[in-house]
């Protein structure tokens, strides 16, 4: 099966006696749809086949024709799968590639489909199982990622290294301390993508254009079959959540991307001659077209950058959402900054836990980088254990800051003398590992 010719491009799903159709100011309306909606058209087709499933159950669609169309789709999957179908301009959006498809397939049963919804709650309810499968896949990547910070942190938890406020040295740290941040963060930003999918997980599938439709639609069945825990009860409400919803997801997307630009911006700094702790394993560094010596973390600084585009996808669906109630078209554009940003944190993620897992740690240099004003602190906060007010142990230890002696027992000493909970000495890998666990066998999440 292949798709249709250039010139049987398909009539717009709107057309009527009377509609005139200016081709320029056509392209313009449809912008990149039909492009964007290749994302989405495997879930369209799955939403539709519940759509005929529904209208079925209430007689609208007999057997055999619900027979026929749920062959019909299921091959017209297959063949988008497999390249023998192509979504591309022919069409205004893949929508229309649905209906034009079944009609040239099945004749008049194919004009079917559309009767009780709208393309208004049908892209509804596509890009909300697209944007659960994404946020599986990001809770998914997320726990790689802490899992490998984590093997990190357990094989060096006590390797000594410096910690620093404002990029200034502050007190001796551990490569336990740092990697277990990453850890328990993208454990958190794996928690943040389920508690979201659960935020979303409702079915706009039967709300058509907004207001409800005057046929008797099992929605609550259809939302079980596609997946969803509910439906969306009130029709303008679920228009209303159109571009919030998209908002709230990309937002949880820019969290991951901020842990993954503070790691980024970490194996940049750290990678440099000037710290030398982390050598980046070779596929992750590139050279200069000029200059041999170099050794570039590009990736790292790529995704630092990465950051930029989440951001700007949330910037650009807010400034599309000051609309009154109702469908506004306004909202067409909510749905490439969405799939933009959905693209560049799973692509990002797919980096990180083997970008982890081979970079090599110059542990005899972190060490090195320790030097005895940073053991200060220790001098202060034991002279206040012993009964001294905290800010006299703070003066004094600041006066004496040049008597301070540095050595690999005192760096341990340090290191270990910080047992409150989740610090260097009690870095409570185990209960980390447990939240990474606890997040990855989350339905779809599993490790």
């Amino acid at each position: 099966m292949t798709s249709p010719s250039i010139e049987s491009k398909p009539t717009p799903l709107w057309a009527k006696p009377g509609a005139i159709i200016e081709n320029d100011a056509m392209s313009f309306m449809s912008r990149d749809d039909v492009v964007l909606d290749r994302e989405i058209f495997l879930f369209d087709i799955q939403a539709t086949t519940a759509h005929v499933h529904a209208l079925n159950r209430i007689g609208l669609i007999n057997d055999a024709e619900n027979t026929s169309i749920e062959a019909a789709l299921r091959d017209l999957a297959d063949a988008f799968r497999d390249g023998s179908f192509t979504l591309d301009q022919r069409y205004e959006d893949g929508h229309t590639a649905i209906e034009s498809y079944l009609y040239e397939k099945l004749g008049e049963t194919g004009k079917r489909v559309h009767l009780g919804r709208s393309r208004n709650d049908q892209v509804a309810v596509a890009l909300r199982m697209y944007m659960k499968t994404a946020l599986k896949q990001a809770a998914h990547a997320c726990t790689q990622t802490a899992m490998a910070a984590l093997e990190i942190a357990r094989t060096h938890e006590f390797a000594p290294m410096p910690g620093y406020t404002h990029l200034q040295r502050a007190v001796p740290s551990s490569v336990g301390m740092w990697m277990a941040s990453f850890a328990e963060s993208f454990a958190e930003c794996a928690q943040l993508c389920n508690l979201t999918r659960t935020w979303i997980d409702t079915c706009p599938l039967g709300t058509a254009a907004g207001y409800g439709v005057n046929i008797p639609l099992q929605r609550q069945q259809v939302a079980q079959e596609l997946g969803f825990a509910e439906i969306q009860i009130n029709p303008m409400a679920t228009q209303a959540a159109r571009g919030r919803t998209e908002h709230q997801v990309v937002a949880t997307l820019w969290q991951i991307m901020q842990e993954t630009r503070r790691l980024a911006w970490d194996l940049s700094l750290f990678s440099s001659q000037e710290f030398g702790f982390v050598e980046l394993a070779p596929g992750y560094v590139t050279g200069s077209s000029i200059m041999p010596n170099k050794k570039n973390p590009d990736m790292a600084e790529l995704l630092r950058a990465s950051t930029a585009v989440i951001a700007g996808a949330m910037s650009e669906i807010q400034q599309a959402m000051s609309l009154p109630s109702g469908y506004q078209r306004d909202l067409q554009i909510t749905k490439g900054a969405l799939i933009r940003a959905v693209k560049t944190t799973l692509e990002a993620l797919s980096h990180l836990p083997r970008m982890i897992q081979t970079m090599t740690l110059n542990t005899e240099r972190m060490r090195s980088a320790i030097d005895a004003p940073m053991l200060a602190t220790d001098r202060a906060v034991q002279s206040a254990s012993t009964g001294i007010p905290f800010r006299d142990a703070y003066a004094q230890a600041a006066q004496s800051i040049n008597e301070l002696e540095l050595t690999d027992q005192s760096i341990s000493e340090s290191i270990h003398a910080r047992t409150s909970p989740g610090a260097c000495a009690d870095l409570m890998l185990d209960q980390i590992e447990q939240r990474i666990r606890t997040q990855s066998t989350q339905p779809g999440n599993q490790l």
